[in-house]
């Protein structure tokens, strides 16, 4: 399969290597440049990624910092991952060129749509954790008793708020998955439609193992678009293999 697809891309495996790393140095740039601004302005980022905590408690969403690194670690990761996030439509549109030349000619006509449709369920997944994370945040403080003082560690909280943005963001991708897989034949329409049942309850109890809040309403705020996107996905096959 390998020397098809170089024999097809006329490239040989020191081009693609070569290729490779050209890509990632334009994904690294990226990062880099988006982080660097993302740490110029970290102040604001900050209230914004506070305000979930400030929703759920109010009046008293200060951040409680014991170690003296705290704050340089904390606007590292903000940094990243604003570099990360703002760089995301270069990642994937380098992600999706470097696999071009594997593709046959009517796949390669999807590479833009596919693209597009990617960053758009990737940021459809990160607002919908970033609006969730509140109702997140509420429940956790609740469940632990009214006799509890909360002040986080603003890495801790950091953490569990960006890894929530990002699995969502990530499962979000789950609809153009299943499109890509009807596309290149792994996988029909109608062998979808049949598994539906089982898909469900894999959805569900896959949206109840990662979901890193464990919270209830932000699990079915992941499973709920994910069951959609599964009967989407379907429809789209369909209308592409007409």
């Amino acid at each position: 399969m390998t020397r098809l697809r170089r024999a097809e891309s006329g490239m040989t495996l020191a081009e693609h290597l070569g290729e490779l790393r050209r890509r990632f140095l334009i994904v690294a740039i990226s990062i880099g440049f988006f982080g660097v601004l993302a740490f110029l302005f970290y102040p604001h980022l900050l209230r914004v990624l506070q305000n979930p905590y400030c929703a759920a408690a109010p009046g008293h969403c200060k951040f409680l910092v014991t170690n003296p690194l705290d704050g340089l670690t904390l606007r590292v990761k903000i940094a990243f991952f604003g570099g990360f996030l703002a760089s995301s439509p270069v990642i994937l549109w380098q992600a999706w060129r470097f696999i071009t030349p594997g593709l046959k000619a009517r796949e390669r006509r999807y590479i833009v749509p596919f693209v597009i449709s990617s960053l758009f369920f990737f940021s459809m997944g990160v607002v919908l954790a970033y609006f969730s994370f509140g109702h997140a945040i509420a429940f956790l403080k609740s469940i632990g008793g009214s006799t509890l003082i909360t002040e986080y560690n603003p890495n801790n909280y950091l953490t569990l708020f960006l890894l929530m943005m990002f699995i969502f963001g990530l499962t979000f991708l789950f609809p153009v998955l299943l499109v890509a897989l009807e596309l290149v034949g792994l996988v029909t329409p109608a062998q979808l439609l049949r598994g539906w049942r089982y898909a469900v309850i894999g959805i569900t109890v896959a949206s109840a193992v990662f979901t890193p809040s464990g919270d209830p309403l932000s699990m079915m705020a992941l499973a709920i678009p994910l069951v959609v996107f599964y009967f989407l996905a379907i429809g789209v096959g369909k209308l592409l293999h007409r």
